[in-house]
């Protein structure tokens, strides 16, 4: 199939924003409505992502989105569409700007690696 999820690359439809682009300030868009703004994004090979200020959702805390997760960056609208909902970020595991970078990021990739768990809600 060719295109495993690679959680840690931009996916190469996201839009032409270069290497340069300053992502900081967009607002982040889930799957089910905003979940705040972007505080720092990085464009390392391997390593690519977002670090989100989600400001009163979840209070005083932020949360790393490998760049895997963004379906579209709007550059007009300054804003990030991901393909995940709301409950599914923020139930990964919690960003610690302490945390051992390498660790952290391999958890946190195979969390977001993991088929998504759609709740199906026609009981």
């Amino acid at each position: 199939t060719g295109m495993a999820f690679q959680p840690w690359e931009y996916r190469t439809e996201t839009g032409s924003v270069g290497y340069d682009a300053d992502l900081t300030g967009y607002s982040i868009a889930a799957v089910d409505g905003d979940i705040g703004h972007v505080d720092e994004a990085t464009f390392e090979v391997g390593s690519s992502h977002l670090v989100v200020d989600t400001g009163p959702w979840i209070f005083g805390r932020k949360v790393m989105l490998p760049a895997g997760v963004v379906e579209r960056i709007d550059t007009v609208e300054k804003k990030i569409y991901v393909d995940r909902t709301k409950d599914q970020i923020k139930n990964a595991p919690e960003f610690d700007e302490r945390a051992d970078d390498a660790t952290y990021r391999d958890r946190l990739g195979g969390y977001y690696s993991e088929p998504y768990h759609t709740p199906d809600t026609r009981m």
